[in-house]
């Protein structure tokens, strides 16, 4: 793989997030809005860049025809909505320390029932893939939606003592789901191109991490606006983490469409 393919691979990603992560801060000049509007064209350029070097014989750093098969496509969707889960961390830390001014080892500690579910569903992930196959996964994302949403009930003072238990629905479905969703996204992939497959599903996760904390991010920021309370970090932070509760149950509901050749290869 040459540098200036990854180069022009990274070009589209980097007009899009590069915006999104400085617009607010920057007050959102002109070619901030140049670069967003120059992201789709420059996919559009390295896709016909990539069709012309698998044309001429060699080695694209994406392979274009897996794209024609909609339910790897189906999981890549579903993988990126799971990794956007990203900005949470991000919104969590700030709504502790900002919002309710704890110190960082306090806000670690917080995240522990989290880090607690997610272990616990590690060690377990194998044996319930082997159970359940594709089922697990959505068995996973049930578990976040239910966990992400006890918390934002929680943080609004709805269910202000349930916020552990939140958490620790939200490790369990996240430790479920991250172990096996590569497994369950190219299980119906032809084995000569698993290793083609398995890189775009990992550059689906790096980009769907970035651009959830560049999108969900923004709007934590956007609707915190310059208050400085407790009330308005919560509010926040609710905000946000509203918007990851709707991606997991999307990944849920896309789990449900992958197919039972993937629940078998699992």
């Amino acid at each position: 793989m040459a540098f200036g393919e990854s180069a022009n691979g990274a070009r589209p990603l980097g007009l899009l997030v590069y915006p999104l992560v400085e617009g607010r801060e920057s007050g959102w000049p002109m070619w901030m809005f140049v670069m967003l509007a120059a992201s789709p064209l420059a996919l559009i350029g390295f896709g016909r860049y990539e069709a012309r070097l698998l044309a001429r014989g060699g080695d694209p750093l994406v392979a274009l025809h897996l794209l024609c098969d909609t339910n790897f496509v189906v999981g890549l969707v579903m993988a990126f909505s799971f990794y956007m889960l990203s900005s949470f961390y991000l919104t969590f830390a700030v709504y502790l320390q900002s919002g309710l001014h704890k110190s960082p080892l306090a806000a670690g500690m917080a995240t522990l029932p989290f880090a607690t579910g997610f272990f616990i569903s590690s060690l377990l992930s194998s044996y319930v893939m082997r159970k359940l196959g594709v089922r697990a996964l959505t068995l996973g994302f049930g578990f976040q939606v239910l966990g992400f949403g006890v918390v934002m009930l929680s943080v609004g003072n709805v269910f202000p003592k349930s916020l552990t238990v939140g958490l620790i629905f939200g490790g369990l479905g996240f430790g479920t789901v991250m172990p096996s969703v590569i497994r369950a996204v190219i299980g119906g992939i032809d084995p000569r191109h698993a290793g083609l497959a398995s890189g775009i599903v990992i550059s689906t996760f790096q980009i769907g991490a970035a651009l959830g904390v560049a999108i969900i991010g923004g709007v934590f920021y956007s609707a915190l606006g310059g208050r400085e309370d407790a009330n308005a970090y919560a509010h926040a932070f609710t905000l946000a983490l509203g918007c990851n509760v709707a991606l997991l149950a999307l990944g849920g509901a896309l789990s449900l469409l992958l197919p039972e050749e993937t629940r078998r290869a699992t």
